[in-house]
C-alpha cells in the first residue's frame, strides 16, 4: 500500500508575485509623492515673482513711468531664464551621471533658498540700484534651478511608471505647476483682498516668498529618501553611465532636440501668457482689478489642473504626436477668440482664459512623456534638458515681455494673441514632419531614435 506525499500547492510564487506587486506599488506612489511635492515647491517659488509683478515694480525700481516699471520688471523675470540653460547643463549633466534623485533634491534646494532670500530684500527706496540688481541675482539662481527640474522631474517619475500609463504618470509634473500656480494665485488674492496697499508694500508681498524656505525643506526630506530610477541604476550596473552626456547628446541626438525645442516654443509661450502674464495683461492693459485678475487666473489654473489627467488619458491612448497637432492646431485656430473674449467683461475673461489653459494643458501633458520617451536613457537628462530649456529661454522667459511690447507698439489688447497663433503654426509643422512617434518606445534602450 502506497501512500500519497503530500505536496503543498505551489502558492508561493503568485504570492511573491503579489507581494512585489505591492511593493512596487508603494514604491511608485513614494516616487510620485515625491516629484509631486518637490515639483510644487519649485514653481510655487518660481510663481511668487509672477504673481507679485505688480507689486514688484512699484517696489524695485522707480516710477518714472509706470509701463517702463512694469517692463523692468518683465525683464528681470525674463533675465532669470538666461540661467536657464547653465542650469539645464549642470543639471542634465549630473542627472545623467550622478543620477536623476540627488540633481532633483539640490535643484530644490537652490529654488527654495533663492526664494526665500527675494523675500528678505529692501527695496528701490532703501537701496537704490542695488535692490533691482539683487533681484536679479537671485531671480537668476532661480533661474538655473529650474533649468533641470522640470525635465528632471519628468525623467524620473517616468522611468519607474508601468507601460501604458506613462503619460499619466507624468501628468504630474504639469498638474503640480498648475496646482502650484493656484496655491500662489490664492495667495495673492487673499494678500490683496485683506491688506491694504501700504501694508502689502511693506511686508505683504514678502509672504509668499518666505514660504519657500519651510516648502523647500519639505522637498527635500521627500526627495532624499528615495532611491534613484530603475534604468538609471541599470545603467550604473552595465557601466553604460556617460561621462560627457551633454556633449553626446547634442552630437548623436541633434535632431531630438531641435524637435522638441520647436513644438516646445507654444507649450512654453501658451503657459507664460496663460499664467503669469494674465494678471498683468488684464490688470494694466484691459483695466480689471487685481482681486478680478487673479480670480480669472485661480479659474484658469484649476481648469488647467482639472485638464492634466484626461489629456495624460488621452494621449497614452491616441499617442503623442496626434495629441501635440490637436493642441498647436487648437492654439492657431482659439487664441484671437480668446483673448477677444478676455476683454468682454469678466465671464467672457474666465472663458477665455480657461480655452487657453486647456489648450496648455493638452500640449504639456504630452509634451513631458515625448521629451523623457524621444532620448535613450544615458543621454535623457541631458537631451530634454537642451531642447526643453533653450524653448523657455527663448521664448517663454520672454513672453511677457514681448506681450506687452507688442501691444504697446500695436496699440490692441489682441496682439498677443497673433503672437501666439504664428508661433502654434510653427510648431505644428514641426510635429507634423519632424516628430516621430515615441508612446511605445522603451524607456530602457540605448540606441538613439532614427531619422
Amino acid at each position: 500500500m502506497t501512500t500519497d506525499r503530500w505536496v503543498p500547492a505551489p502558492q508561493e510564487a503568485p504570492a511573491k508575485q503579489t507581494a512585489d506587486r505591492a511593493e512596487e506599488s508603494g514604491v511608485r506612489r513614494k516616487v510620485t509623492a515625491a516629484t509631486a511635492v518637490g515639483n510644487f515647491v519649485e514653481w510655487f517659488d518660481s510663481g511668487a515673482y509672477a504673481i507679485m509683478s505688480a507689486t514688484l515694480a512699484g517696489l524695485f525700481f522707480p516710477q518714472y513711468d509706470a509701463t517702463a516699471a512694469l517692463l523692468a520688471t518683465w525683464a528681470v523675470f525674463a533675465g532669470g531664464f538666461i540661467a536657464r540653460p547653465l542650469g539645464a547643463a549642470f543639471f542634465g549633466r549630473y542627472g545623467d551621471r550622478i543620477g536623476r534623485n540627488r540633481m532633483l533634491a539640490l535643484s530644490v534646494l537652490c529654488m527654495s533658498g533663492s526664494t526665500f532670500l527675494i523675500g528678505l530684500l529692501p527695496g528701490y527706496a532703501t537701496l537704490g540700484i542695488t535692490a533691482p540688481v539683487l533681484l536679479f541675482l537671485l531671480r537668476t539662481v532661480q533661474g538655473f534651478s529650474t533649468g533641470g527640474e522640470y525635465t528632471g522631474a519628468a525623467a524620473f517619475i517616468m522611468e519607474y511608471a508601468p507601460e501604458g500609463r506613462r503619460a499619466r504618470y507624468a501628468s504630474v509634473v504639469p498638474l503640480t505647476v498648475g496646482l502650484a500656480s493656484v496655491a500662489g494665485a490664492m495667495t495673492g488674492l487673499a494678500l490683496t483682498s485683506s491688506l491694504d496697499e501700504a501694508a502689502l508694500n511693506s511686508w505683504g508681498w514678502r509672504i509668499p516668498f518666505l514660504l519657500a524656505g519651510p516648502l523647500g525643506l519639505i522637498g527635500l526630506y521627500l526627495r532624499s529618501r528615495i532611491q534613484d530610477t530603475p534604468v538609471f541604476r541599470a545603467m550604473e550596473k552595465r557601466d553604460a553611465v556617460h561621462k560627457a552626456p551633454l556633449r553626446d547628446a547634442w552630437r548623436v541626438c541633434r535632431r531630438q532636440v531641435l524637435t522638441l525645442f520647436g513644438y516646445s516654443i507654444t507649450n512654453a509661450i501658451g503657459y507664460y501668457l496663460m499664467s503669469s502674464y494674465m494678471i498683468a495683461y488684464m490688470s494694466e492693459e484691459v483695466g480689471y482689478s487685481k482681486a478680478e485678475a487673479m480670480l480669472t487666473s485661480v479659474v484658469a489654473m484649476l481648469a488647467y489642473s482639472a485638464a492634466c489627467p484626461l489629456m495624460a488619458a488621452a494621449s497614452d491612448r491616441f499617442g503623442r504626436k496626434p495629441m501635440l497637432l490637436v493642441a498647436c492646431g487648437g492654439f492657431a485656430v482659439a487664441t484671437l477668440p480668446a483673448f477677444w473674449l478676455i476683454g468682454t467683461g469678466l465671464p467672457g475673461a474666465v472663458v477665455g482664459a480657461t480655452v487657453l489653459a486647456v489648450l496648455v494643458a493638452v500640449i504639456g501633458t504630452s509634451n513631458v512623456p515625448a521629451m523623457v520617451e524621444m532620448f535613450p536613457g544615458q543621454l535623457r537628462a541631458s537631451g530634454s534638458a537642451i531642447g526643453y530649456t533653450a524653448a523657455y529661454v527663448l521664448f517663454g522667459g520672454t513672453a511677457p515681455f514681448v506681450a506687452t511690447g507688442v501691444v504697446s507698439l500695436a496699440g490692441s489688447p489682441l496682439a498677443p494673441g497673433f503672437y501666439l497663433m504664428i508661433v502654434a503654426a510653427v510648431s505644428a509643422l514641426v510635429v507634423l514632419f519632424s516628430f516621430r512617434e515615441t508612446v511605445h518606445l522603451p524607456l530602457t534602450r540605448t540606441s538613439v531614435l532614427e531619422k
